[in-house]
């Protein structure tokens, strides 16, 4: 075999494309005469590459820092894991919300508190709580990475907002760029609607492997779900809640949804240019993103722990009840859902509401819960500290970046 073919062999394969004709839904009279000519003509759609049985071959240094990411992960997780406080809720919220915020959907951390509680009709923040859902799901279901897991997660995600099409293989074109009227002057053109369910069944196939490592596994498997495209819209958000089911499944993650999306706001542009990049046969900057965001998330991540650690201490030290007292309990629920109501309380801790006030009362007596108005006429309490902490984790993963 020659040297040159040997490459060629190595490479992951790129696209594929195909013609189809493209009939316009917009009359024709709107159109100007060039664009009913360019609408005439056939467009191009991808046509993804079977994966479920290719060798993912990366270079030394990607596979290198992908590992040094994994270990980190681990750690990480082990480390939030056996911590008695509600770390992983709250992680799974801000990846939730980092996620979402690739696709510029930013909310506050109070906006998506309230909108939790049904007390902020905000779209913005009642998408991100979809989010949270569709993450919550891709955890449930990690056990089984499957056709129908992904249809639950993007059912999750999509059903507040999007009903028609929560848990729906699209079954029309999409395209991502160009204009609004065709897919002729689009930046990408996902496969075909009738290619979806035949390329989901081989992701699966790929996705139920074990040769691969896991970080280097979910970086690719998402990768190629995003090339797919199998939704009108959500996407992203529920590509990224893949990632989090597969790094579960594989055990990378046991107990915590690591922020990765936070670590891939860090740099928007690089991981949209990954992706192109993974769809001209380049896997490596795909899994360098997946490998640096990881390890940007377990450096936040901690900051947030770190920061929640403290405020927490704080209250317990100014606090003074029995140790069976419903007031400490409620520091762990307040960390979780930093606005709540009393009905909340009594849900989540199993308390009267007699007890759930004067538990909420103890805490607004240290400094924890100041009391607010909700939307709806209630009374809610918030606290500030969580609220400050959850936005400033948000702040330090920014957007340096502007993606597509």
């Amino acid at each position: 075999m020659d040297t040159d073919h040997a490459a060629r062999q190595d490479r992951w394969p790129a696209l594929g494309w195909e013609q189809r004709p493209w009939r316009s839904t917009v009359a024709r009279d709107l159109l100007s005469r060039s664009q009913r000519d360019e609408m005439s003509q056939p467009y191009r759609a991808a046509v993804p590459p079977a994966v479920a049985d290719l060798d993912v071959r990366l270079p030394r240094s990607t596979a290198a820092a992908a590992e040094e990411a994994s270990v980190l992960v681990r750690d990480f997780d082990a480390e939030v894991g056996a911590d008695i406080a509600p770390f992983a809720a709250i992680l799974l919220r801000s990846e939730s919300a980092s996620s979402s915020q690739i696709e510029n959907l930013t909310s506050g951390a109070r906006q998506i508190a309230l909108a939790e509680l049904g007390e902020d009709a905000r779209r913005n923040a009642t998408e991100v709580v979809g989010n949270v859902h569709a993450m919550q799901a891709a955890v449930a279901m990690s056990e089984r990475v499957d056709a129908a897991s992904v249809l639950a997660m993007h059912h999750a995600l999509m059903e507040t907002t999007e009903q028609q099409i929560a848990g729906r293989w699209r079954t029309e074109q999409v395209w991502i760029g160009g204009s609004g009227f065709s897919p002729h002057r689009a930046a990408f053109v996902p496969p075909h609607p009738e290619r979806v369910p035949a390329a989901i069944d081989d992701l699966v196939a790929f996705c139920r492997r074990d040769d691969v490592p896991a970080l280097q596994h979910a970086a690719v498997a998402h990768a190629q779900f995003e090339t797919i495209h199998p939704f009108v819209d959500g996407n992203g958000r529920t590509g990224r809640a893949l990632i989090h089911a597969l790094l579960r499944h594989r055990a990378l993650t046991r107990t915590v949804t690591v922020p990765v999306s936070a670590g891939l706001l860090v740099d928007v542009r690089r991981y949209f240019d990954a992706l192109t990049a993974y769809r001209e046969g380049d896997l490596a900057p795909i899994v360098d993103a997946m490998a640096q965001a990881s390890a940007d998330a377990v450096v936040n991540g901690r900051q947030l722990v770190a920061d929640l650690r403290e405020v927490r201490a704080g209250w317990a030290d100014r606090t003074r009840a029995r140790t069976d007292a419903t007031v400490w309990p409620l520091m762990d629920l307040v960390l979780r859902q930093p606005v709540l109501g009393t009905a909340l309380v009594q849900r989540e801790l199993g308390v009267s509401h007699t007890n759930a006030m004067k538990a909420i009362g103890r805490l607004v007596e240290v400094g924890a819960l100041s009391q607010v108005g909700g939307r709806r006429r209630s009374i809610l309490w918030q606290s500030a500290q969580v609220l400050s902490a959850l936005d400033a984790f948000a702040a330090r993963a920014g957007r340096r970046s502007v993606g597509l």
